[in-house]
């Protein structure tokens, strides 16, 4: 079904990496029962930002907090989304739904494969990259409900 799975955000340094080791982590954990259902090889997740700066490192308070919950994120290099990212991918999540018009708009052929992080909730995670650590954790919570809800349907 889904071979390939990307996560957006805007910068790629807090929300998009979290959702993108929270899918890994989630899947791993339950790996013999995705595997076994779908028939085929565990789905691969990456992450990019819309205005990410390549390389740069994942925010240190989300890092910590991930870890605080068993998932390794020391090693998350922020790449910024560009078209051959977008092709590459058989679904698109974002995590504001604004961000779906700006996926679509960089690759017009993304239409169709896009959807919000949170379309099943009908809400958007708010970045709390900059701000008090209690936005963080609200985020972070959040972003684990909603990946569960999707590894619920595509699993």
């Amino acid at each position: 079904m889904f071979a390939n799975v990307l996560i957006v955000c805007h910068a790629n340094v807090c929300r998009s990496p979290a959702a993108e080791m929270l899918f890994k982590a989630r899947l791993a954990g339950n790996a013999a029962s995705a595997a076994s259902h779908r028939g085929s090889a565990p789905i691969a997740f990456q992450s990019a930002g819309i205005r990410a700066c390549d390389g740069d490192s994942m925010d240190p308070v989300m890092r910590r907090l991930l870890g605080e919950q068993g998932v390794e994120a020391g090693g998350h290099r922020a790449r910024r989304l560009n078209r051959r990212i977008v092709r590459d991918a058989d679904l698109i999540l974002v995590t504001e739904r604004a961000q779906v018009k700006e996926v679509e708009s960089l690759d017009p052929t993304s239409r169709g494969k896009v959807y919000p992080l949170g379309k099943w909730e009908d809400s958007d995670v708010v970045d709390p990259h900059g701000g008090h650590e209690d936005g963080y954790r609200e985020s972070l919570v959040l972003i684990e409900h909603l990946v569960m809800g999707w590894l619920n349907k595509i699993c």
